[in-house]
């Protein structure tokens, strides 16, 4: 059972893509909820470590990517394997165990929410 905690994205209805757990940032002011699940999302991403880790696996080839090939970032495995459950428990990364072996991915709607959030107002 896990206690992880994910970021809530939603289908819009009019299947424009999935809409981010917050507004734009500079569509509006954001509410203390928004605000709070944006900011365990920063916070999950703002030590450099996990950005690398993060970005390793959404960069891997397929879309997923084993902690056997993406814990060569200059700590321990079990600081690895720390980084990766805060990214996990942020709604950043889901997991899969392939014998001995995890598997991480970075689902594309989280991407996508992402940047979202992040993204400019069309030039009118």
């Amino acid at each position: 059972m896990s206690n992880a905690m994910v970021l809530p994205l939603l289908e819009p209805a009019d299947g424009q893509g999935v809409v981010p757990c917050c507004p734009p940032l500079t569509e509006r002011p954001m509410t203390a909820a928004e605000a709070e699940t944006a900011a365990r999302m920063f916070k999950a991403l703002g030590d450099p470590v996990r950005l690398r880790l993060f970005s390793a696996v959404a960069s891997h080839e397929g879309g997923e990517a084993c902690v056997c090939d993406i814990s060569d970032v200059g700590v321990s495995q079990p600081t690895v394997s720390h980084h990766l459950k805060k990214l996990k428990e942020a709604g950043l990364l889901t997991s899969e165990r392939r014998g001995t072996w995890v598997y991480y991915r970075v689902e594309p709607s989280v991407l996508a929410a992402m940047g979202k959030l992040l993204a400019m107002p069309a030039a009118a």
